[in-house]
């Protein structure tokens, strides 16, 4: 219970942020992971702990190569980490699960909503077809990269409730 008040908090508490400013801080996200590893610690010992590490970077490994690609900012990786860090690996994963196909849902309404639907599936499909001949044509795109971008926390915390949900540990 304790670990999934901890969750809920620093969820809505990194939507709020990321929804207003574009951020996920790092002076919540640190001091939630310390009152996580202590809490693991105090309430089940060192098998807790090392169950936590497990979360911690199996969250910090699912988000990594989609960063170092420029496709996430470093605030959801670490917050997928934190997440890890509270439930532990098997939450995560599953978590990860439901925060694509929530992200997914999300741009694809963003792209029904700002009417771009059309072009951008079919700059997509030119572009398979051009691999598939042998060159490489570029996506096009007609407009700046940050209005295409969206605060990916959402995703993210959408998966983790949904998890929640899941386990039983949210009743709706």
């Amino acid at each position: 219970m304790w670990f999934n008040l901890i969750l809920v908090i620093i969820l809505t508490i990194c939507v709020i942020t990321d929804i207003k400013e574009r951020k996920i801080y790092n002076k919540v996200l640190f001091p939630c992971l310390i009152l996580t590893l202590i809490s693991h610690i105090l309430l089940g010992g060192w098998s807790n702990l090392y169950t936590s590490f497990i979360g911690f970077f199996t969250g910090l490994f699912i988000l990594i190569i989609p960063y170092f690609l420029g496709g996430i900012g470093a605030g959801d990786v670490k917050l997928l980490a934190l997440i890890g860090a509270i439930k532990g690996p098997s939450f995560v994963f599953y978590t990860a699960i439901y925060m694509g196909i929530a992200g997914g849902m999300i741009a694809f309404i963003l792209l029904l909503y700002q009417k771009r639907l059309y072009t951008t599936l079919k700059s997509l499909l030119y572009y398979i077809y051009s691999l598939k001949h042998g060159v490489k044509m570029h996506l096009s795109s007609n407009n700046d990269t940050l209005t295409n971008a969206y605060p990916y926390g959402i995703a993210i915390a959408i998966g983790a409730v949904f998890t929640l949900f899941l386990e039983g540990r949210i009743i709706l």
